[in-house]
């Protein structure tokens, strides 16, 4: 671990995010005393405008016998101040279990720890914005804002359940095609959208090969970005320069690999082939609406055609898309109507199946996982979400795991409905 502070001393503890009977995390580790120091200022690199934290190493953590999972690292300085660090365990194996795969590269392209991020600069401003960004620097605010809100609560559902689980990185699934080996599903989870070419190719086999997939969020594997090395060792740098692709020295060198939006030309290749959705806006609040209320993700729920759950949908939306590339087989199954940005369209919830047996589930909503505790004190005020809706999301959540969980979703569960030009003729 790498600490600059102004308190005299610390502690870190490490918890292990899960269900425990309603704590939803375990101590697993308490470092000793450390002493505190200030560490150097950020340093920006001029050429991408990307920020790092040549820091001196503060203290090391041991993780043999850590089982594998999602973990908080809690820093609790003297003077009061508290500091989370998100870190992943990754399991050795997928097989037999289903994955949950976490949105690293994400994390740190919205990180302005150092006053840029992939969105902007020192400024404000979109031009003066980072064109890599660098793991070798902590994260804003509390240090986990992206793990907490739309992470944690899908990981404390899943261990509730007691299927088998494994765990994993999207940057781990970019550098290993065994990652997510006979893996019976991947869980990608409430905002994942930087995604190496790698990554996406490798989860498509996996797919492909039967294992089912399950998107719960919105926004999904729209960005393509490639991994740099850095000080602390090889794909330590997200590189995204989107608008500015041509200015990425590594573009004139492979122009097949632009690092801008996945569906944008050259190389364009929209994420609806992988997801059966496609990104369309943001921001927005809408109603969640049913479509297929007979479809078997929504057993036990109690809902109805029409039914509404306030707010669900949001901030980012996904909607089924004619005339992008989308499975021929695929179900709509909420059609959820909105205004964004002054123009109507629609959220789609979607479902389909491919030859190799795999069901693919998509929300269309980056609220998914946060309804997973609304109507509670978790994560603010969860947009205005209520208890009925955390219900309905919850209960539909552990359909969707249960059912991947058991193998390949198109061999054990009724085929979708094609019924795309049924909804959007109307």
């Amino acid at each position: 671990m790498y600490v600059s502070t102004t308190a005299p001393g610390f502690r870190v503890s490490a918890y292990r995010v899960g269900w425990y009977g309603g704590a939803q995390a375990r101590l697993v580790w308490r470092s000793d005393r450390t002493a505190g120091r200030r560490q150097r200022p950020a340093r920006l690199l001029a050429g991408t405008r990307s920020v790092r934290a040549d820091w001196q190493r503060t203290l090391g953590v041991r993780t043999e016998g850590w089982p594998p999972g999602a973990y908080l690292l809690r820093l609790d300085a003297e003077h009061g101040h508290q500091r989370y660090v998100p870190l992943i365990v990754r399991s050795a194996r997928a097989a037999g279990a289903t994955v949950l795969m976490h949105a690293a590269a994400t994390w740190q392209a919205y990180n302005t720890w150092g006053g840029y991020s992939l969105y902007q600069g020192a400024d404000g401003g979109y031009a003066t914005r980072s064109l890599a960004v660098a793991f070798d620097r902590p994260y804003d605010a509390n240090g986990a804002e992206k793990f907490l809100v739309y992470e944690r609560p899908a990981v404390v559902l899943a261990e509730r359940l007691g299927i088998p689980l494994a765990y994993t990185t999207g940057l781990d699934v970019h550098g290993a095609s065994s990652a997510l080996r006979g893996a019976t599903a991947v869980v990608v989870l409430g905002h994942d959208e930087y995604w190496t070419p790698e990554q996406r190719q490798h989860l498509t086999r996996a797919r492909d090969a039967g294992t089912n997939v399950a998107f719960l969020g919105a926004n999904t594997c729209f960005r393509r970005v490639r991994l740099a090395p850095g000080p602390s060792g090889a794909g330590r740098t997200v590189v995204c320069y989107k608008t500015d692709y041509r200015d990425d020295p590594q573009f004139a060198a492979d122009r097949a690999l632009p690092t801008h939006d996945f569906r944008q030309a050259p190389a364009a290749d929209p994420e609806s082939a992988l997801t059966g959705v496609l990104y369309e806006g943001y921001p927005t609040d809408a109603p969640y609406v049913v479509h297929s209320d007979d479809h078997w993700l929504f057993a036990g729920t109690g809902v109805r055609r029409g039914d509404s759950f306030g707010h669900l949908v949001g901030v980012e939306y996904d909607r089924v898309t004619p005339g992008a590339p989308t499975p021929e087989q695929l179900e709509i199954v909420a059609h959820s109507p909105l205004v964004c940005k002054g123009r109507r369209s629609h959220a789609d919830s979607a479902y389909f199946t491919v030859p190799g047996g795999a069901g693919v589930f998509a929300s269309g909503t980056m609220r998914w996982v946060e309804a997973l505790t609304a109507g509670t004190r978790e994560n603010g005020r969860n947009h205005g979400m209520d208890a009925r809706t955390g219900a309905f999301v919850i209960r539909t959540t552990e359909n969707l795991l249960r059912a991947f969980a058991a193998g390949p979703a198109g061999r054990t569960q009724p085929a979708p409905r094609a019924n795309v030009r049924r909804v959007y003729a109307t």
